[in-house]
């Protein structure tokens, strides 16, 4: 049996790996990282990043459970392809009585271990920052921190392809499912499958030529440039996820490409909707929205006053949403089915719900992810 998971982003590379693994004959569709994003005409993704925030604690149970499952495979993926994508540096999630009581349904059913700590307590362990007297917190100081969403897509990648997956380094312009097979049309050339698992992110609705289900809004991050010096004062930072209207989270010092080290915040104080792709490459052509990125800079003054900023920056980035804030992962027929809706969660969990993907196609070969 022939496979195709269309989408080489966090949750198509996890189910192209646990597919191979399985034994089966798969092909990992969807084009590389382009090299000159402001000029790029294709499809994004919003890997291309070096942050991204893992923990088991969340507002909603769901996630908690996810997050743990893939969690508890980072080190296999480690290993199998070589890369290194996860830094344990803790997590932490605080907030006023309503915003924790959200968070105590998960890791009460889940068992999450964590430090409980009151207003005091969450200044005398982190003293750089400055929460509002009313907020207390849960620190999660093991099996936390963040991961880095390139290298995890890469090393997701080169594990499936140990394990025998091929690698199309195409765009998927549209599928066609016929009585015997599902012809993939790329931007170069035409290909048959037996199954096709389609996890292309925001670009789902638009392979899948179906009327859009998904939200996908605009996004903007910024990065604040720190020296070595300020790094360092910083070496006891976890990650964070607070209490206020915008949902922010936030990375401890991370150095990225350019051989710099940045603190990413985000957290948009509206949803601005994309509706179609031009206005989505126009939007990551954009690189961000500076009205957001000085909001962002007066937030994390007010969160970190003391912190030593060398320069402010911004990215441009998309998040995609389902209608009941879970992602969809089933079938939409017998040869096609559907992984995506990360519901801005989607980065750390990515190996478990890609698992889950492949678990579709997997029932129709007997076997099991």
């Amino acid at each position: 049996m022939s496979i195709a998971v269309i989408g080489r982003g966090l949750w198509g590379a996890a189910a192209a790996r646990h597919l191979a693994m399985a034994g089966q004959n798969v092909t990992l569709i969807g084009p590389p990282e382009p090299r000159d994003k402001r000029g790029h005409e294709g499809v994004f993704g919003s890997h291309y990043d070096e942050g991204r925030i893992t923990r088991k604690n969340a507002l909603d149970e769901y996630w908690v459970g996810v997050s743990t499952a893939a969690i508890d495979r980072y080190g296999e993926i480690e290993r199998q392809s070589g890369i290194r994508f996860y830094t344990e540096t803790g997590a932490v999630m605080a907030g006023g009585e309503e915003f924790m009581a959200r968070v105590d349904v998960g890791r009460l059913k889940h068992n999450v271990p964590c430090d409980a700590l009151d207003h005091q307590a969450l200044a005398a362990r982190f003293p750089f920052f400055r929460f509002p007297d009313h907020f207390t917190g849960y620190h999660e100081s093991t099996r936390a921190g963040h991961v880095s969403p390139r290298n995890l897509v890469a090393a997701q990648t080169k594990a499936a392809h140990c394990f025998g997956a091929a690698l199309l380094e195409e765009t998927v312009t549209g599928l066609e499912e016929r009585r015997d097979h599902v012809e993939v049309t790329t931007d170069q050339d035409r290909h048959r499958f037996d199954q096709v698992l389609v996890a292309a992110g925001y670009n789902t609705d638009t392979v899948l030529a179906r009327a859009p289900k998904l939200d996908v809004y605009a996004r903007t991050v910024a990065f604040f440039e720190v020296s070595e010096a300020e790094a360092a004062r910083l070496s006891t930072m976890p990650t964070l996820v607070y209490d206020t209207p915008e949902d922010p989270y936030l990375l401890p010092p991370i150095r990225y490409p350019d051989g710099k080290l940045y603190i990413k915040l985000g957290g948009d104080p509206e949803d601005v909707p994309l509706v179609g792709q031009e206005d989505i490459g126009d939007w990551f052509r954009s690189g961000g929205n500076p009205q957001v990125r000085d909001h962002l800079h007066g937030m994390i003054r007010q969160l970190m006053p003391d912190l030593d900023i060398r320069a402010v920056s911004m990215e441009a980035c998309v998040t995609s949403w389902t209608k009941d804030r879970l992602p969809e992962i089933g079938r939409l027929s017998d040869r096609v089915a559907v992984c995506t809706g990360g519901n801005g969660a989607g980065a750390k969990c990515s190996d478990e719900t890609g698992r889950l993907g492949a678990a579709l196609i997997l029932e129709k070969t007997g076997e099991t992810a």
